[in-house]
């Protein structure tokens, strides 16, 4: 066992040069503030935000700071009280329930599958039992729900909808793009994401009343007309002097950097399949490995890659990350006792007074991720299959004799 990958899971594409360009200008020019614009010019971000709306198909958009920013926004625009509780998957990452926290909610998790969804016979007996009014969606890593399902449970129940596509930006369902089978769909342009300002988001609804309430919210001032995929002035008169202030715009530099690359989405999405079509090829059919099954309704970006190691015990999965490092080969495991760079689940955190989930538990013990960013080429996820494949099948091989 020889072969070792020596690239790296954390470094980007170069930023393109025609966005690199577009920033300069925005530098140049001094307005980097989203409303601070030259007489008759249009503003990068009021541009970005009706290309953005224009690709899901969806009426009104929101540049913000961040896809965080963009989750607490959508509760507040929903109007969720303090110690209301809000529904959300228990496998996601931390600024998800930190989003409901932050406005003093009670985040209430929802048992994920070995298809690293939302559990929903779990979702419907939750959203029974709480009376909670909305679902905070989680598109972990990528993969969705079925959604006729979810849409199915949300109005039986009085649910509102907040999708978090942060890993699924580019993706589909039943052929209409992720984000547009809720109330309210939050997205990130965060360096990991799937287009890059090093951080960013977009909060996107076909609500007029709740698009307006989310601009207000960003720190519009009176300045809401300078947003062109925005409702009409009076829906704003109605409601600007009840909504609060809470700045969290984003600016025309940060816009500049992604407009290009937005419109370069498709083929990267592209791209991302053929790399993670090529690191499941390699993976396939290894003893003690298994794969995470794909809905064949869903597109997901493949940014990522999970899978799991059933029945593996706690030492094992430690000695595996730990070799597969040794050989330049990055994994995460979701099963650690402890929070670990960005990983962390829902029993670490703490302030969410987390119950116990045995079923998530035993997925999440067997669980390892990975990055598939897009400076990998499909040999180099060969050479890391190649890597993984024979560190599993080594520890099988020591299992079995023993």
């Amino acid at each position: 066992m020889t072969t070792r990958f020596t690239g790296s899971f954390t470094q980007q594409e170069p930023i393109p040069q025609d966005a690199i360009e577009a920033a300069i200008r925005v530098m140049r020019s001094g307005r980097l503030h989203r409303y601070n614009v030259a007489e008759g010019e249009r503003s990068q971000t009021a541009a970005l935000e009706v290309e953005f709306a224009a690709y899901l198909g969806v009426r009104y958009c929101l540049a913000v700071a961040s896809g965080g920013y963009a989750l607490g926004c959508a509760l507040r625009a929903l109007g969720v009280a303090p110690g209301a509780p809000v529904l959300t998957n228990a496998f996601t990452l931390a600024p998800v329930p930190g989003a409901i926290a932050a406005i003093g909610a009670r985040p209430v998790f929802v048992e994920s599958t070995e298809s690293l969804t939302i559990d929903l016979a779990h979702l419907e007996a939750q959203a029974a039992a709480t009376g909670a009014k909305v679902l905070m969606l989680s598109h972990m890593r990528g993969h969705q729900p079925d959604m006729e399902a979810v849409q199915r449970i949300a109005r039986d129940h009085g649910l509102w909808i907040i999708e978090d596509c942060a890993h699924t930006m580019g993706g589909s369902w039943g052929g209409a793009p992720s984000g547009t089978h809720g109330t309210i769909a939050c997205f990130s342009a965060q360096t990991y994401k799937h287009i890059n300002s090093g951080e960013g988001g977009f909060l996107t609804t076909n609500d007029p009343e709740l698009a307006a309430r989310a601009v207000l919210l960003s720190g519009s001032y009176m300045l809401y007309d300078r947003h062109e995929a925005a409702p009409e002035p009076e829906v704003f008169e109605r409601l600007r002097t009840e909504v609060p202030n809470i700045s969290g715009r984003m600016d025309n530099l940060r816009a500049a950097i992604l407009r290009p690359q937005l419109a370069a989405l498709p083929d990267q999405v592209a791209r991302w399949a053929a790399l993670h079509d090529a690191m499941e090829e390699g993976l396939r059919n290894t003893p003690g490995l298994a794969l995470i099954a794909r809905d064949p309704k869903a597109v997901r970006v493949g940014s990522s890659l999970q899978f799991r190691l059933p029945n593996w015990d706690g030492a094992a999965v430690r000695s595996l990350v730990a070799a597969c490092k040794a050989r330049g080969v990055e994994l995460k495991w979701f099963g650690d006792d402890i929070a670990r760079g960005y990983t962390s689940r829902y029993d670490h955190w703490g302030y969410a007074a987390p119950p116990d989930l045995p079923q998530t538990d035993r997925v999440l013990a067997a669980l390892i991720d990975m990055r598939l960013p897009l400076t990998f080429s499909q040999d180099d996820c060969r050479v890391i299959a190649e890597v993984i494949r024979e560190e599993v099948m080594a520890r099988a091989r020591r299992a079995a004799a023993e």
